[in-house]
């Protein structure tokens, strides 16, 4: 008795045409199923018809004209097997000489910083004034919340409050503004 299987990808996909081929050749029964192919690597494949052909079940591809029943078929389907897995590696090889010579260009791979070192300077002196929201920073930069918890909150989180580096800053002795703020804004990390 034959026995046949269809399958489609997605549901918006119709199964008419795999059931009109299926009855054409003289299947008395038919399985259908949304899915991905029935291997989806070479090796998944040839595991999937083995175990098959261990079960005295033979393999018969409509549209690839696949058929491991016969001697014939099976000696094809080990070369079709043998050639797609020298596809894989030299796709591999090829993707692999490419990062190869990107790199050897100074390229990168992966994905760009969303905030240059620029961007989170002026995110931490943002930060630092509470006249500012983490909405408007934000806005500001071109980043989402996430980004701005990741490279400006956790490195502003010991910073000293705007009023406590304005009245160290007045008061200080040498006269020095920006030394003395730099200086209070150590202190106070090393401390907490």
């Amino acid at each position: 008795m034959l026995v046949g299987y269809a399958r489609i990808s997605t549901p918006d996909q119709a199964l008419d045409l795999q059931l009109d081929a299926l009855k054409q050749v003289g299947c008395e029964k038919w399985f259908t199923d949304i899915a991905d192919r029935l291997g989806r690597s070479l090796s998944h494949l040839i595991e999937t018809i083995t175990l098959l052909n261990e079960r005295g079940v033979g393999f018969k591809s409509l549209s690839e004209a696949l058929d491991t029943t016969t001697s014939g078929g099976r000696l094809i389907f080990n070369i079709f097997g043998a050639i797609a897995e020298f596809e894989r590696g030299l796709i591999q090889e090829r993707t692999h000489a490419g990062l190869k010579a990107a790199r050897a260009r100074g390229r990168k791979g992966g994905r760009r910083r969303a905030l240059t070192a620029q961007k989170i300077a002026m995110g931490k002196q943002l930060a630092s004034d509470p006249n500012h929201s983490i909405t408007e920073i934000c806005k500001l930069l071109g980043c989402s919340q996430a980004t701005y918890y990741r490279f400006i909150h956790s490195s502003t989180l010991l910073a000293v409050p705007q009023e406590a580096t304005a009245s160290i800053s007045e008061t200080s002795p040498d006269g020095s503004t920006q030394s003395s703020l730099l200086q209070t804004r150590v202190i106070a990390e090393g401390t907490a």
